[in-house]
C-alpha cells in the first residue's frame, strides 16, 4: 500500500523470514562463522538460542546457504513430539523409507544405514531442530542417542538445537546432563545495540529499493530502540506500521512522533513516558 509512496520495491519490514534481508550483525555473523566449522569438522552437537523474534529462522535458513551442496540437510519445526515421533520425522526429513508399524529401534538401525552411505559418498548430515525448547527431556535424551551414531573417529550427524532460552535451562537438568556434556558450542543471540538497529532498519530498507532519500528523521532511530530494545520482529512491527501511519498522513518523512505515537498503539510494545530520548547500550549482536 505504501510501497509506491516511499519509493520502494516492496515492503521492506515483513514478518516472514527472508534471506535476502539478512543483517549481518556481529553477533548473527558469528554464530553463521561458528555453525558451518562445527558442522563441517563433525563436532555433533551444536545449541542455539535466543529471545522471541531474535532472527533464529533467518540464522538458520543463511546457514544451510553456506553448506557445501553435497550436505544433507533436515528441519524439524514441529516439536511438540514424542521420541518415536521424533524418529519418524527425521526420518521422514531425509526421505529415508520405512515399512508401516516399525519399532524405534528398527527406524534408528535405518537411520544409520543412510548415514553410513552418506559417509561413503563423502556427504555431511544436519538435523536442526527448531523451538527445540518444547522437546520433553526424555525426547532430548533420544536426541543425544542419535548422536551415538558415529565411527571410531567421526560424527555421523551433526545436530542442532535452537530454540529460546529457555532450552539453555532445561539443558541443566540432572537428567540431560550427558546431553549438555556433548554440547561442542553454544551461542546465545541478543539484541541489537542502538547503532545497529539504525543500520538493521536502513539494511531493510536498501533491500527494498530505498532510492537515498531518508524515510525516518535521525532522531526517530532512538526512539525506535527505545520501544523494541532492538529486537528485530519488534522492529520490524513498529517500523511497518510507522510507514503505514506516514502514508496515511501524508507525511514522507517519517519523524520521532509518528514513532510515539504508532508505539502506543503496539501491543507487543512496553510503552513507556514520552522524553527526550537517551542512547541506551545493550548486548552487542
Amino acid at each position: 500500500m505504501y510501497e509506491r509512496f516511499f519509493g520502494l520495491k516492496e515492503k521492506p519490514f515483513q514478518m516472514t523470514p527472508d534471506t535476502r534481508y539478512f543483517y549481518p550483525s556481529v553477533k548473527h555473523t558469528d554464530a553463521l562463522s561458528h555453525m558451518v566449522y562445527a558442522i563441517q569438522e563433525r563436532r555433533g552437537f551444536v545449541v542455539i538460542t535466543g529471545e522471541i523474534g531474535s532472527g533464529k529462522t533467518t540464522l538458520s535458513r543463511m546457514l544451510f546457504q553456506k553448506l557445501d551442496p553435497t550436505t544433507k540437510t533436515a528441519i524439524i519445526r514441529n516439536t511438540h513430539l514424542t521420541a518415536k515421533e521424533l524418529v519418524a520425522a527425521t526420518l521422514e526429513e531425509y526421505e529415508i523409507q520405512t515399512e508401516p508399524g516399525v519399532t524405534k529401534t528398527q527406524m534408528i538401525g535405518k537411520l544409520n544405514e543412510f548415514l553410513v552411505e552418506q559417509l561413503r559418498a563423502d556427504s555431511n548430515v544436519v538435523l536442526l531442530i527448531d523451538e527445540a525448547q518444547n522437546l520433553k527431556p526424555h525426547v532430548l535424551e533420544e536426541v543425544r542417542m542419535l548422536s551415538n551414531l558415529e565411527t571410531e573417529t567421526e560424527k555421523l550427524i551433526q545436530i542442532i538445537l535452537m530454540g529460546q532460552p529457555e532450552l539453555k535451562q532445561k539443558l541443566w537438568l540432572q537428567s540431560l546432563t550427558q546431553l549438555r556434556q556433548r554440547v561442542t558450542l553454544h551461542y546465545h543471540l541478543g539484541a541489537l545495540d542502538l547503532d545497529e538497529t539504525t543500520a538493521y532498519v536502513n539494511h531493510r530498507l536498501q533491500v527494498a529499493g530505498k532510492n537515498g532519500t531518508p524515510i525516518f528523521a535521525p532522531e526517530a532511530f532512538a526512539l525506535i530502540y527505545k520501544y523494541t530494545k532492538g529486537v528485530p520482529r519488534l522492529v520490524n512491527g513498529l517500523c511497518d506500521r510507522a510507514l503505514l501511519t506516514g502514508y496515511v498522513n501524508d507525511a514522507q518523512l517519517i519523524s520521532a512522533s509518528v514513532i510515539d505515537e504508532v508505539a502506543g498503539e503496539l501491543p507487543a510494545l512496553t510503552r513507556e513516558p514520552s522524553a527526550v530520548p537517551v542512547a541506551e547500550e545493550g548486548d552487542a549482536l
